[in-house]
Formats: C-alpha cells, structure tokens, sequence
C-alpha cells in the first residue's frame, strides 16, 4: 500500500511538472497582458520590435536583471524573430545603485552598430528592464565611456518613457525616420534648421512627433528652445491639409524672450516639412481667437515662413 502511494506521489509530481512546463510553453509568443512581464525581441527585417511574454520574478531586482539580459540574449525559438543583441555585441557588467539606476557596460563592439541597430537595441533593453522593481533609470556605457549621440552629447539616464510606446500590435512597435525641426538662435530673432533621427510608434501621427520633439528642445549647440518644457499637448490632427494644434497655457506662458513669430513659426515650419499638411492652425485650450504675445494672430491657419530662416554659415 505504502509503495502505491510512493508511485501515485511520484506520477503526480512528474504530471505536475510536465503541465508547468505545457504552460511555459503556452506563454511563448503570446500577447503579454496587463500583468504579464515580457522582453523584446526583433523582428526578421531587423526594423522593429516584438513584444514577447516571458517570465521573471521582477520583485528579485539583482536576480531579475541577469536573468532578463541572457534571455535578450538567447536566439529564440520562433522563425518570426531573434535576439535584438547582435552577437559580438556584450554586456561586459551591470551595477545597480542604491538610486535605483541600473549601469549596464558593454563591449566596444556595441559603439560599431549602425545608429538603427543601436536604438532598437537600447529601447528594447531599457523597456524590458523598466519593469523590475527597484529600478528606475537605466545608464548605457561602452567600457567605462558613458554612450554619447551623434553630436557627441552624453545620452545620460534613460526610462522607458523616454520611449514613445506603441500601444496595440506587438508588430512594427517603432519607426525610424528622419524630420527638420526649426528652433531659435541666441537672440531670439531667426530661426535655425536641426535635422534629428526619430523612432515613433505606428499608432502616433508625424505631426504630434514633431510637436513632441519641439517642446523636448534641441540637441545641438547653438540652438535654443522654442516652447516650454512644460507645455502640454491636448491634440493634434490632420483635416483637409490642415494640422490642427491644440495646445494648453503653458503654451502661453514662454520664458524664452525673442520675436513670438519665431515660436509660432518653429511650429508651423516644422510640421509643414515634416509633415502632410500645408497649413497649421494653433489653438490655446480650443481657443484659436487669441493673439500670441500680443502680436501673432492664431484666428487662421498659418502657411510656412522661411524668411525667418537663418541659413547655416550666414
């Protein structure tokens, strides 16, 4: 009898595991849900990232993250994508401080990738690990080197929502593209061109992109914002060649001292060139009667000025 019970305990325990295992399985390549913990992963073509459910103990921090990294590093098992670490690239060591910001150090081959490979790399590694507990900001270095953009400026402290989300098909999570913004020079009087790289998610229109990007400011020296950092966008859409740009107060409460049609017209120049619209009408709260500072009459749509332009090496 007693041997019985040894046989039905071992069966049960050994159904038990094959079901645990059955389930794991299940989990791959499912669309994560609310509660589901996942890595990225990348696409066939090598432009955009997939979302994959995969389980970890996210309240383990230390644990949590080298375990995250060999996964994201593993070539997975599905034809329909593979590991976004190309594979000289390394992740040579990781510290986590008691700021809740993650050091991640990788091998100098990680600098030789394409400015593609690179940003999909680092949005997959940042947004995987975003999710585990006791981490905040996460900080790329190359040896002991921190990662720098192509102006040579330091990238610094990411999260993930320096990332801008795709929130439905896991397929094609970002873009990668190109768009000429108009910021202003030291005075305050002309405007000067910067020609960025941009990854955005499908569901996000080129034109909220490009009010996004302004009010995020200019990475090149030289250049000086034109909208507040804290200006918040309540719309933006696209009717009849018309781009519609509804704006909060913030809008209205500038600091930076110059011709308001410099500001104005950084929007309007920007969205124009970046754009599938041929005019830009801008409205304060769903107000478009108002006049900017006193002086830019917003009642109208505004076509592009460029003899505001300052060209380079004038």
């Amino acid at each position: 009898m007693l041997q019985n019970r040894k046989i039905y305990m071992t069966l049960c325990i050994a159904l038990m595991g094959i079901c645990v295992g059955l389930l794991a399985g299940c989990s791959k390549g499912k669309e994560p849900g609310k509660n589901d913990t996942f890595v990225y992963y990348l696409n066939t073509e090598g432009t955009a990232l997939v979302k994959e459910v995969y389980k970890f103990e996210k309240d383990r921090t230390k644990e949590a993250v080298g375990d995250v990294l060999r996964e994201m590093k593993k070539e997975p098992d599905s034809i329909d994508y593979k590991s976004v670490f190309p594979k000289k690239v390394q992740v040579e060591d990781w510290t986590l401080t008691d700021e809740a910001i993650l050091d991640i150090h990788f091998n100098e081959e990680y600098g030789r990738l394409k400015p593609s490979e690179e940003l999909l790399l680092r949005a997959a590694v940042v947004q995987t690990l975003a999710q585990i507990r006791g981490i905040e900001y996460i900080d790329f270095f190359i040896g002991d080197a921190p990662l720098t953009d192509s102006a040579g400026e330091t990238i610094g402290y990411m999260s993930e929502d320096d990332f801008l989300q795709y929130r439905g098909s896991s397929l094609h999570l970002y873009q990668l593209g190109k768009v000429k913004l108009y910021f202003s020079n030291g005075e305050g009087s002309r405007l000067l061109r910067e020609e960025v790289s941009v990854r955005y998610s499908n569901n996000m229109s080129i034109e909220r992109l490009i009010v996004d990007q302004l009010i995020k400011g200019p990475s090149m020296n030289g250049l000086h914002p034109v909208l507040p950092p804290e200006t918040k966008v309540i719309g933006v859409s696209v009717k009849d060649t018309v781009c519609y740009v509804n704006l909060d107060e913030g809008f209205l409460n500038n600091p930076f001292a110059g011709d308001p049609k410099v500001t104005v017209y950084a929007i309007v120049n920007s969205i124009i060139d970046g754009g599938t619209c041929s005019q830009v009408q801008i409205s304060v709260n769903g107000d478009s009667n108002i006049e900017y500072m006193g002086s830019v009459d917003l009642s109208k749509p505004l076509s592009r000025d460029l003899d505001l332009v300052e060209e380079s090496g004038k």
